[in-house]
């Protein structure tokens, strides 16, 4: 079964989970965000006064209000009017007409096409930005093929995504108990099964538990993920894989991913038009 007859199921899940998922996020971001992202964003993005802004999948406008208070002016899209109406409701008076909302269904070529069209993208985006959205996306390719004619010439697209290795793939977190013959106490060793990495079918997953309907996740090997942004005559000069550290960890929480400090939880990238 293709990907894309899990779609309208990805979007109804996210029109589901809209105010849990924005309850749980919040206006400031939890630890994936405040630990993970918002660093590699930071070293990707050189954000200038007046850099006009494309945020693709908002969800609640976390990565927009951040990219405004930057200095952006940011047009937040997404492909769930519920998720949309959350950002439109975390938007304050401090961003004034410097974050714009609109409905975008980024599997759709047309709706890329009517935004091409349209005096907001005239003269194309410094900045194009996909946080935490691939792994929910059933098809990539009417994004890429968008993503040259939607830059401008020295424009960059970044994005973030669970890690295809250590997440999407299904991988299993194991937990050891052995014995230090240093300390003559038992030890936690953390690690990860990958039993399936190629091929996975699209699989439902949860994000916060407790969240209303589980989201879909479409699992791409990196080969894949990249290949399509490289067909549309993209290229990458940037890489991250972003992972937790000691100082990160939840000790309280023993099966917590924050736990795992030596399997990176993100894959971060940025592209640019070929030269």
């Amino acid at each position: 079964m293709s990907g894309l007859s899990f779609h309208q199921e990805s979007i109804d899940s996210w029109d589901a989970n809209a105010e849990f998922w924005d309850n749980g996020i919040g206006e400031q971001g939890n630890k994936y965000w405040k630990v993970l992202q918002l660093p590699t964003l930071k070293r990707m993005l050189q954000i200038k006064p007046g850099s006009k802004a494309l945020d693709l999948a908002t969800g609640n406008g976390l990565a927009a209000r951040w990219l405004a208070s930057e200095g952006a002016s940011v047009l937040a899209t997404d492909g769930s009017e519920k998720m949309l109406e959350r950002a439109k409701l975390r938007h304050s008076a401090a961003y004034g007409d410097n974050i714009s909302y609109r409905h975008l269904d980024v599997t759709d070529i047309a709706a890329f096409d009517a935004l091409e069209s349209d005096p907001v993208a005239a003269g194309g985006f410094d900045i194009i930005l996909s946080n935490m959205a691939i792994m929910d996306i059933a098809t990539l390719e009417p994004m890429a093929k968008s993503l040259p004619r939607l830059l401008k010439e020295d424009g960059v697209f970044v994005a973030t995504v669970l890690h295809p290795v250590f997440w999407t793939s299904g991988a299993v977190r194991n937990i050891e108990i052995m014995d230090d013959t240093r300390t003559m106490q038992p030890v936690l060793v953390r690690g990860k099964m990958i039993r399936k990495y190629l091929d996975v079918p699209p699989t439902r997953g949860i994000s916060l538990y407790g969240q209303p309907a589980p989201q879909v996740y479409f699992h791409r090997p990196m080969h894949e993920l990249l290949s399509v942004f490289f067909r549309a005559g993209l290229v990458m000069d940037a890489m991250e894989e972003p992972a937790f550290t000691e100082a990160d960890s939840t000790p309280e929480r023993v099966g917590s991913h924050s736990n795992f400090t030596q399997l990176p939880a993100l894959l971060a990238f940025r592209l640019r038009k070929a030269v």
